[in-house]
């Protein structure tokens, strides 16, 4: 029997003094800086971040995101990323991440669809062959993971305990 596919998880870090609004939480604009940090770091594993860029001329950009807050985060608190691939072709990729605290709840999940650029161009390209393969490998090993119902839903989509307003 092969192994269970599971989402990539390899970012974990500690809210920040600098991330934390006048309620002592963690301001909303913060939110996506651990989004990004943790993204990027799938791309690293990748081979698709700031080594490529800086030889290859080309790189991700993000062009679209869509972030839930669930739950606050404090000072001190540790967050860790999960991510699950949901799409991808040579020229983009879709990717669904969670903020989990220690105890596994989650504090945000984020929809983001990144576009592969050339940089000198200014314009979408296909990725090369190599880290084409890379990226549906992870597509692969992705497809069998659960999908939340609020995926691809936007801004608005019922969430579970809220009332409408």
């Amino acid at each position: 029997m092969g192994e269970r596919p599971t989402p990539f998880s390899t970012y974990s870090t500690v809210v920040r003094e600098e991330w934390l609004d006048y309620n002592g939480h963690m301001h909303d604009a913060s939110y996506g800086i651990v989004f990004s940090d943790a993204n990027e770091e799938l791309f690293a594993a990748l081979g698709l971040s700031e080594d490529y860029s800086a030889t290859s001329g080309a790189s991700l950009y993000t062009v679209e995101c869509h972030i839930r807050y669930l739950a606050e985060c404090s000072l001190g608190q540790a967050l860790r990323g999960s991510t699950i691939m949901v799409a991808a072709d040579a020229r983009k990729v879709r990717l669904y991440t969670e903020l989990l605290h220690e105890d596994g709840r989650a504090a945000a999940t984020g929809e983001f669809l990144y576009l592969h650029v050339d940089t000198a161009l200014g314009a979408t390209a296909a990725m090369p062959t190599d880290r084409h393969d890379r990226v549906q490998d992870m597509l692969s090993a992705h497809a069998g993971l659960p999908r939340p119902a609020h995926l691809g839903l936007g801004v608005g989509a019922p969430r579970a305990g809220l009332a409408d307003t």
